[in-house]
């Protein structure tokens, strides 16, 4: 057969269009790039059999020489599978060609190694501009320690989903550990080319794709000893690092040589009273000074740490992020002292949570840039193998054609699509609305910021008192009356396009609206039958003028919770309704990002939207519970509900929903959220029986790596406290497949190659 046993394929439409199309997409790489490109060509060897070429993706392959990558190469001459005839041999396919692409991050350049087989190998360099250019040492150092931070960020980045990506271990021996990070000092000087995080506004030194794969590899099985040992060499030649050594001395339980770090680095960063320069220290030196004060209870010595990093960095989204967080620690500790030690219970501390909507304001908001990645031109056939062993498991059972089906209203949350500096900004929006609550929040907001709906009130009230109509004075100093002008005029014709900041805004207009009613009907002939009642809500407005609501609990709003302000937007979209649905048949259907666009949206419109389908959830489920009838849900919507209940910090109804979910459902998202919950909770039981599921899905899905991955961080969070040993005894006591048991086992091989905290009991 023309297709390998276990790894994916796209097939070619004309051969080698898959390297013509990266060549095209060289110049818009921006960061660590994308992952590597394998291409082959195979033949038949025979008169009139035309040759065909495929490609997959692939990480984790060593790229230190060309001599390692046509090692890979060669590998898969091995995994073709072979015809058997009964009676006569079947067509053999053998490669004939084969290229491999690596991108090297430093020099922006693609590094590719062709191989003839049998026959020879060549490596050469393709700059942006398509020209060729020798591979030197120095241009393999930088492409091999490119390729390692590529598959260390993307192992499962849940923002990086590519069909037919094959993931390997990119480190499987202390050598190449040692080897990593030997590389990774020779190059530290370069690591603010590779870009940063998206919530880093400017890459720096210590702020950028190495120094975070570099904490994130060793971070996710807790072993920061050899962190804490590359950071100290690198301390002697750039004072800055004294924040990432600092870091790597608190993960491994050493405070005090954290302490005199971060007190040797202040010191030398203070004003020297001879000269005129003065140096002030760098916000990541704060953020950590500040993260430890914060975990001995100094929640006010904290906020003014955090209130030092905004002056030093007021640019910078994070250290906005970091006071808003230090203002909402600080309120719910005052608060809890008191009431328990004063005995006053107010409904919450003056002054923090309304610094915390201010600070949140003034976040400064950054576009989120997707990761590095080329469309490759459209296969002719796509060939996505499944293992024999995950087959006969039957743990990836496909699921039903009604199992996801989901209310058009939980599918259209735009919150599950926002990325980066939004995300995380919406996540400190709910954190303080988990803590005050949603009507604290808006007399909060009201309070804080000037409402344009209370100005414009007043404004007319104030006209109808004095009887008489507003005086317009013209250009030409003619005074006529008329009606008042309508502040929105300027835009009623364009669309609002508000700067990034203005997301972070909370003030929206207020808008006045009619209280809705949940009614228990029994219309629908078949919930009739069964004696299901269904929930309806409705909103009734007197004057008639509001856009009819849809019929489903999840289409309307709840007493309570204020209705989001209808977006101003052009004439010739106005004729869509709320839900994104034409008024007319005729009319067309507007886009996706369209309906779903942020520009237009502020995120406390966003929270609204969550907290009121979160709220009729509740309604219905409490309903449904007084009337003793179950309350059933497709196992897309429990999913939905389930991110719903932790994105709103509702960790029991979440984790409810989850389980919900997978009684109907195979969910890899839900098994992972339960994962990380049971491994806080120290469930040992229920986090194998959900991680043993997870490596099963990531098997399937060609995701071969064992670490560092998200699976791997439970499962050593989990053996710090049982140990590797029982963990292993335990899997073996669940009888499952040899296949399954092993991919779980390797986990903990990896356990007894690098020895995390709990490896040895």
């Amino acid at each position: 057969m023309d297709t390998f046993r276990d790894i994916p394929e796209f097939f070619e439409v004309e051969i080698a269009e898959c390297i013509s199309a990266r060549t095209e997409t060289l110049a818009s790489f921006r960061e660590l790039g994308p992952p590597d490109l394998c291409h082959v060509v195979k033949t038949t060897g025979r008169a009139g059999q035309r040759d065909i070429g495929s490609y997959h993706y692939v990480s984790g392959v060593d790229a230190s020489s060309s001599a390692s990558l046509a090692a890979y190469l060669n590998s898969l001459t091995y995994a073709l599978e072979q015809d058997s005839g009964w009676f006569a041999k079947g067509t053999s396919w053998k490669l004939r060609v084969g290229s491999y692409c690596c991108y090297n991050a430093f020099s922006r350049l693609d590094v590719r190694v062709d191989v003839k087989i049998p026959g020879g190998v060549q490596a050469y360099c393709i700059d942006l501009r398509g020209d060729r250019h020798e591979a030197t040492p120095a241009i393999w150092q930088e492409t091999y320690l490119s390729a390692l931070l590529r598959a260390i960020h993307y192992a499962d980045d849940p923002n990086y989903r590519l069909a037919g990506y094959r993931k390997l271990d990119p480190i499987t021996t202390p050598e190449g550990e040692s080897r990593f990070l030997q590389t990774a000092e020779a190059l530290f000087h370069k690591g603010w080319q590779l870009g940063s995080d998206p919530e880093i506004q400017v890459a720096s030194p210590v702020s950028n794709h190495l120094t975070s794969g570099i904490l994130k590899y060793f971070g996710t099985a807790g072993r920061y000893a050899p962190a804490v040992n590359f950071f100290e060499r690198m301390y002697v030649r750039e004072p800055e690092v004294a924040s990432l050594l600092a870091t790597s001395y608190i993960g491994m339980n050493e405070e005090i040589k954290a302490l005199q770090t971060l007190s040797a680095a202040l010191a030398s960063s203070r004003p020297d009273p001879h000269s005129n320069i003065s140096a002030p220290p760098s916000y990541t030196l704060l953020h950590v000074q500040c993260d430890l004060v914060r975990s001995k209870g100094q929640k006010e010595w904290a906020v003014a740490l955090a209130r030092h990093a905004v002056n030093v960095a007021p640019s910078e989204f994070l250290t906005w992020a970091k006071l808003t967080e230090c203002y909402i620690e600080n309120g719910t500790v005052l608060h809890t002292y008191y009431r328990t030690e004063l005995l006053i219970n107010l409904p919450s501390i003056p002054g923090q949570y309304e610094s915390a909507l201010l600070t949140l304001n003034s976040c400064p908001m950054f576009t989120y840039n997707e990761r590095d990645l080329h469309r490759m031109p459209t296969p002719a056939r796509t060939h996505l193998p499944v293992r024999e062993f995950i087959k006969d498991s039957g743990i990836l059972d496909e699921d039903s054609a009604r199992d996801n089906e989901a209310d058009i209203a939980l599918l259209r949350l735009p919150a599950p699509s926002l990325r980066g500096t939004f995300a995380k900004a919406y996540a400190l929006l709910t954190r303080l609305a988990a803590e005050v609550g949603w009507d604290e929040l808006l007399r909060k907001r009201s309070s804080v910021f000037v409402m344009e709906e209370e100005y414009r009130s007043v404004k007319m009230r104030n006209t109808e008192q004095d009887g008489t109509q507003e005086r317009i004075i013209h250009e030409d100093g003619t005074i006529t009356h008329g009606r008042p002008a309508d502040d929105n005029a300027s835009t009623r014709g364009m669309r609002r396009s508000p700067s990034p900041g203005a997301l972070s805004n909370l003030s929206t207009d207020e808008v006045e609206l009619a209280v809705p009613t949940i009614k228990v009907t029994h219309e629908d002939d078949e919930a009739q039958q069964n004696g299901v009642p269904i929930i309806k809500v409705s909103e009734h407005n007197e004057e008639g003028t509001e856009e009819e609501q849809g019929a489903s609990a999840f289409s309307g709003a709840v007493e309570g919770l204020e209705k989001p302000v209808p977006i101003t937007v052009s004439n010739e979209e106005s004729d869509h309704k709320e839900n994104g649905a034409p008024s007319e048949p005729g009319s067309a259907q507007p886009k996706v990002d369209e309906t779903l666009s942020f520009s237009t949206k502020r995120l406390s419109d966003i929270s609204n939207q969550d907290l009121r389908i979160w709220t009729i959830y509740r309604a219905e489920v409490a309903h449904f519970k007084t009337q003793r009838v179950a309350y059933k849900k497709t196992g897309t919507e429990w999913e939905i509900l389930g991110d719903l209940g932790a994105r709103l910090h509702h960790k029991e109804d979440a984790k409810e929903a989850y389980t919900r979910c997978l009684e109907q459902k195979f969910s890899a998202k839900a098994w992972m959220r339960l994962l990380e919950i049971y491994a806080d909770e120290g469930d040992l039981q229920r986090g194998l029986n959900a991680a043993f599921r997870i490596a099963c899905y990531q098997w399937r899905w060609y995701m071969e790596s064992t670490y560092p991955t998200a699976v791997a961080q439970h499962l050593f969070k989990l053996g710090q406290t049982h140990g590797h040993a029982k963990i292993s005894y335990t899997l073996m006591s669940m009888g499952l497949p040899e296949g399954v048991l092993a991919i779980t086992q390797g986990y903990l091989n990896y356990g007894r190659t690098f020895k995390p905290e709990g490896w040895d009991f």
